[in-house]
């Protein structure tokens, strides 16, 4: 394991290098949520390829974690092609760059099938885990799943999105319960929370691009929609998400029919991070994916 970080013209992006790069085996970059909560929460999922004898890579993407944070940036400064070119570059500096997988979590998932549609030529294979590929899918499946929560809940939630205060404690609070439910079910360990702990640290990049919650989507993401373009994606593609994701089972469903040769497994007793809440069945389940199509 080395720690290192990539010098390029916003700045650098700091990554850890788990395994062996060149054992002959292709190596996976883990590509974080957020946008912006830094690479933390991915370590677990990390940890389980590994124990393939694949070498994985973390990095914080441009704006959080250990990697230059720029909270002046204009917010158009914000896109996706920003963090697609960070994922290009990395690959080089790696050297990687003809052979490799990656594997995105929410957020990161959004970017990996992005970057994907572009077929890079290195790009081996793919995991996406628990994302959509419209946000006003997101949007629109993330509200059914909140019209469940107690209407105590709701009303809270309501008046601090129309007040604009929803750094307010007591909207905290009662996102709370969503995040038990349709984020991780099971206690978060440390490194989730650490990944959580950066938004209050520089929450920039996530308030500029999805906004104040996981349903109140007002940031420059808001309109963000690959749909019609994932039949471009030419790469041996899994999909996994859990069945009370906030990734919905509809909204991957529509990514599934899309993606040519896609497989998918739904985890039946995960939301939103099955390497957290399943993590055997996880390991099993993408471990054999990557060895399936890759070297």
């Amino acid at each position: 394991m080395y720690e290192s970080s990539m010098k390029w013209k916003h700045g650098h992006t700091w990554y850890r290098v788990l395994g062996d790069l060149h054992n002959g085996r292709t190596p996976v970059i883990l590509l974080h949520g957020g946008p912006g909560v830094g690479h933390n929460y991915l370590e677990a999922a990390a940890d389980l390829i590994l124990q393939s004898g694949r070498a994985c890579v973390l990095y914080d993407q441009l704006g959080c974690g250990n990697s230059t944070l720029i909270p002046d940036a204009p917010k158009e400064f914000w896109t996706p092609e920003l963090f697609m070119e960070e994922l290009d570059l990395l690959t080089k500096e790696l050297g990687v760059e003809k052979d490799y997988a990656i594997l995105g979590q929410s957020w990161g998932g959004m970017l990996g099938m992005q970057y994907a549609i572009g077929r890079p030529a290195g790009l081996a294979a793919m995991v996406v885990a628990d994302s959509p590929s419209s946000m006003e899918v997101w949007v629109s499946e993330a509200n059914k799943l909140r019209a469940q929560l107690p209407p105590e809940n709701q009303a809270i939630l309501l008046k601090h999105e129309t007040e604009g205060t929803t750094d307010d404690p007591a909207y905290e609070q009662a996102m709370e319960l969503f995040y038990s439910r349709h984020v991780c079910r099971v206690p978060m360990p440390p490194s989730v929370l650490a990944s959580f702990a950066l938004l209050k640290i520089d929450p920039t990049v996530y308030y500029t691009m999805n906004g104040p919650s996981e349903f109140h989507t007002i940031g420059s993401l808001r309109t963000w929609d690959i749909t019609d373009r994932l039949s471009n994606i030419n790469v041996p593609t899994l999909l996994v998400s859990g069945q009370y994701d906030e990734a919905t089972p509809f909204m991957v469903a529509e990514i599934h029919k899309r993606i040519p040769g896609s497989l998918w497994h739904l985890f039946p007793e995960s939301s939103h991070m099955p390497h957290i809440e399943e993590p055997a069945l996880f390991k099993r389940i993408v471990c054999d994916f990557l060895d399936s199509v890759t070297a």
